[in-house]
């Protein structure tokens, strides 16, 4: 069968979709991206990035202009192209229960416009045994569609330098399903690593439960160090100092955004709640701006003061605010100080932030909460609660 377009990415206009569609254009493919969302397919389509991806906003117009990514809300476009793919992940809910059915009613609508002789890609988190409904709700309604899981592992603002730099992993139930995924991806990987499906949804979670484990032992041994009035950062500088078996220690700080916790948690729901382990990280993880505003109150008369806030953002140099705790910590200091005002370079959905300048001048105490680059030059002599050491004041609460 002819197609029309070469790949389709539903969910295209996201976090996960536009910078994977990019790159794929820049690659020389012709590219589709449908999205719901009318206001950000119109923006997309104008050549402005609705989020920073480093490297996007200068690759973005020319792509268009070329004409081979354009993004659409027409659904009939999931039927034009050869390679669909499909970036709508897993969820967790209010208790932190996966959502296991979010993905086949994704796609449930869209099953009209999919032919047959596609290959199907989930590209997203998914819980253990999802590819495997998705392949039994396509072989119930009689397509002849190819299925693979191939999970993104992309730090979030530098997808278009990691997608042809780190290894892709590929999966599919049958040999031509695996062949075709990763013929698709091997136009961007550096490497292609095959798998089961089942195996390559475990390694997506594995991957980020990985890196939330390791940001909980650092924060509990920060805390440890801290509560004996010592500063965990010279701690850690002699630890790592030319000694490899910990050199990948990281500093104390906010684990968050919208995948690490999230996925923990499926493992634990997978493993019957017996991830004990990661119950543990998350208290630690999700603890910290309690633990923060805790010592606070014993350093500070926080009711008479106003707290300034830098970085909402749930990382540096990032502009999403998605499961930040950094507004945790927010709601925390409202029910304590006098006063808290919040400030980031780059978040634009906030209407409550004022400038930084403004912070500087009217907080009595500053957090550090989100370590932008640009936070290492300000110079001040207020006193300053800094987990990453931005400032140059030791790592203490």
């Amino acid at each position: 069968m002819t197609f029309e377009h070469d790949i389709v990415i539903m969910g295209g206009c996201g976090h996960v979709g536009l910078p994977l569609g990019m790159a794929f254009a820049d690659h020389g493919a012709d590219v589709v991206l449908f999205d719901s969302g009318a206001d950000v397919v119109e923006r997309v389509n104008s050549g402005v990035m609705p989020f920073r991806e480093e490297g996007a906003d200068t690759l973005l117009p020319k792509l268009l202009e070329c004409n081979r990514l354009r993004a659409t809300t027409d659904p009939t476009s999931m039927s034009a192209a050869e390679h669909a793919i499909v970036v709508v992940g897993t969820p967790v809910d209010r208790y932190l229960s996966p959502d296991i059915g979010s993905v086949p009613r994704a796609i449930e609508p869209v099953m009209e416009h999919l032919v047959d002789g596609q290959l199907l890609v989930l590209r997203s988190t998914v819980y253990p045994g999802v590819t495997k409904l998705v392949e039994r709700m396509l072989a119930d309604r009689g397509r002849d569609i190819d299925v693979s899981f191939c999970p993104e592992r992309i730090a979030e603002g530098h997808a278009l330098e990691e997608l042809s730099g780190l290894p892709q992993i590929v999966a599919g139930r049958t040999a031509r399903a695996t062949e075709r995924a990763a013929a698709l991806f091997r136009r961007l990987a550096a490497e292609v690593v095959e798998l089961l499906p089942e195996e390559a949804e475990l390694a997506k979670l594995f991957t980020n439960t990985w890196r939330y484990i390791k940001f909980a032992t650092a924060n509990q041994l920060f805390m440890i160090a801290n509560d004996f009035g010592l500063d965990f950062e010279e701690i850690r500088r002699a630890v790592t100092y030319h000694y490899p078996r910990a050199s990948d220690m990281p500093g104390p700080g906010f684990a968050a955004g919208p995948c690490l916790l999230k996925d923990t948690m499926q493992i634990a729901a997978f493993y019957e709640n017996n991830f004990s382990l990661g119950h543990a990280s998350v208290l630690i993880n999700e603890g910290l701006p309690i633990y923060m505003v805790s010592k606070m109150e014993h350093r500070f008369d926080l009711a008479t003061m106003t707290v300034g806030i830098l970085g909402m953002a749930f990382k540096g140099e990032s502009d999403d605010i998605r499961s930040s705790l950094s507004y945790k910590l927010k709601r925390l200091l409202m029910l304590k100080a006098a006063r808290v005002l919040c400030t980031d370079p780059y978040v634009t959905i906030d209407s409550d932030l004022v400038p930084v300048d403004q912070v500087l001048r009217e907080a009595d105490v500053l957090v550090v909460a989100a370590p932008h680059r640009e936070y290492t030059t300000i110079k001040t002599t207020k006193p300053t609660v800094d987990l990453f050491n931005l400032l140059g004041q030791g790592v203490r609460v």
